[in-house]
């Protein structure tokens, strides 16, 4: 998910500097249509509203709220682990808070590591799937208070564990963003596939790959709850980009370890349409969206996305990255786009909507540069719902690092800012956030600071 600090555009700098300061200094309309108001449809929360109000600077120069928001810190990169195996890893990313008995809550949490990554999850017996890889999961525990009660490895031995999602299981699937084979980088297995994570019982999903999911450069996926059926995103750093993809399993919602069982993997094609960066027009519609099954999911000589999917092809998409359900729909991120880079067009983020039972692809937000729908940086990436209604929205570019609010009414808020400065005072760079969450409550909103690798509760008047 992460890169080095991107730059824009000399044409657009300005309007986004003029944008950044209107959104910043408060809360600022954005001009979306009616399709806006689908994203949220059939969530629960109360109506949107326009945001908590000016960010404070952090005495303690960590982390920016409105007034009356407070923040913990859970956990910090090279800290000891509770569980005594290691240290706090590096690179926190993606993650997802689940409910525990007696009013606990599980938090899981990937780390992004690749081989050069400065602290591994430490490997573990029986939760080792590489023991060359130095990515995973760590899992830690809140009391009914939001007390830390423990902290442990989930999942070891994987490789670059970006985004995921989670099943309506209460467990956690979390996406290795790479395509390295054995023997590559070190590695002692195939890697780029999907693992199964319990974070109250780590063991009882043990390191098992989801091969019939796909080997690819994972980001995010998301579980329709009514079939049990998988949709993926791919998040490809070259032409070809990245693939939407479906999932059939052929035991779904069946529980813990059901989509071990195997099943059918497929990728989206709209019909007429290769590059979905070509679409600019919010509320566009395509009604005949197919599926194509992939002719090797294991992408044991060539990648998936550039094998053949017949005269026809599949439809592709820069930087596809987060991925959820809401309502009767799954939506999915393209990041940005870049024709200098391949693509088709350009723009600094698409919000996708594709509703299963009509087969309609929806073009539901598109942010700039041509557009008046802009976020103050540079693009989406992680993505959840909000407790009181609306998106949360984890900003990845160059410069200071937001998490935004999006309200049902279009309106974008800031919520917080990092103050980590991990560079000079010249030329400073601030760790991303990802893994925006909610507390099962929702009354505490969880998020990582990238880097330096830090966990933050926040807690506050959420309406």
């Amino acid at each position: 998910m992460t890169s080095a600090p991107r730059r824009l555009a000399t044409e657009t700098a300005s309007r986004r500097l003029a944008t950044r300061r209107q959104i910043l200094a408060g809360s600022a309309a954005v001009a979306f249509t009616g399709a806006f108001t689908e994203l949220f449809a059939g969530t629960a929360g109360a109506r949107g509203h326009s945001g908590y109000g000016p960010l404070l600077p952090d005495p303690d120069g960590m982390l920016d709220l409105p007034k009356g928001f407070r923040f913990r810190v859970l956990s910090r990169e090279g800290d000891p682990l509770r569980s005594g195996e290691g240290l706090v890893p590096s690179n926190h990313d993606g993650m997802a808070a689940f409910r525990g008995r007696n009013g606990r809550v599980h938090l899981v949490r990937n780390h992004e590591n690749r081989v050069t990554g400065k602290i591994g999850v430490p490997t573990v017996d029986g939760l080792t799937y590489d023991p060359a890889g130095k990515g995973g999961c760590t899992a830690i525990e809140l009391d009914a208070r939001g007390e830390v009660r423990g902290e442990r490895v989930a999942v070891a031995g994987t490789a670059v564990n970006c985004a995921g999602g989670p099943t309506p299981w209460n467990t956690w699937l979390t996406c290795e963003e790479t395509e390295d084979k054995a023997g590559t980088n070190g590695y002692t297995k195939d890697h780029g596939f999907v693992f199964e994570v319990d974070g109250a019982d780590p063991r009882r999903t043990g390191a098992v790959p989801l091969t019939a999911m796909g080997r690819f450069q994972h980001e995010a996926v998301a579980i329709d709850p009514a079939n049990g059926i998988v949709y993926e995103t791919e998040d490809a750093f070259e032409r070809p980009f990245g693939l939407f993809y479906r999932f059939l399993p052929e035991k779904p919602l069946g529980g813990t370890g059901s989509l071990r069982a195997g099943g059918a993997l497929e990728a989206m094609r709209v019909p007429g349409v290769p590059d979905l960066s070509r679409i600019q027009e919010t509320g566009a519609r395509f009604d005949r969206v197919e599926w194509v099954p992939v002719p090797d999911p294991q992408a044991a000589g060539t990648p998936i996305r550039h094998q053949d999917f017949g005269p026809k092809g599949v439809t592709h998409a820069q930087k596809l990255e987060g991925c959820y359900w809401g309502g009767s729909s799954v939506y999915f991120v393209s990041s940005y786009a870049r024709s200098a880079e391949g693509s088709a067009a350009d723009h600094f983020g698409q919000v996708w909507r594709y509703e299963p039972e009509r087969r309609r692809l929806t073009l539901v937000i598109v942010f700039g540069p041509d557009t008046d729908v802009q976020l103050p940086g540079e693009s989406p990436d992680n993505i959840c719902l909000a407790s009181g209604g609306g998106l949360m929205v984890c900003e990845d570019g160059g410069g200071a690092q937001h998490v935004l609010g999006v309200t049902r009414r279009g309106e974008v808020y800031p919520m917080a800012r990092g103050r980590q400065n991990i560079g000079t005072a010249e030329e400073p760079e601030w760790g991303e956030f990802a893994g925006v969450t909610f507390s099962p409550d929702g009354r505490t909103m969880f998020v990582n600071c990238y880097t330096p690798g830090t966990t933050f509760a926040v807690s506050g008047p959420w309406r």
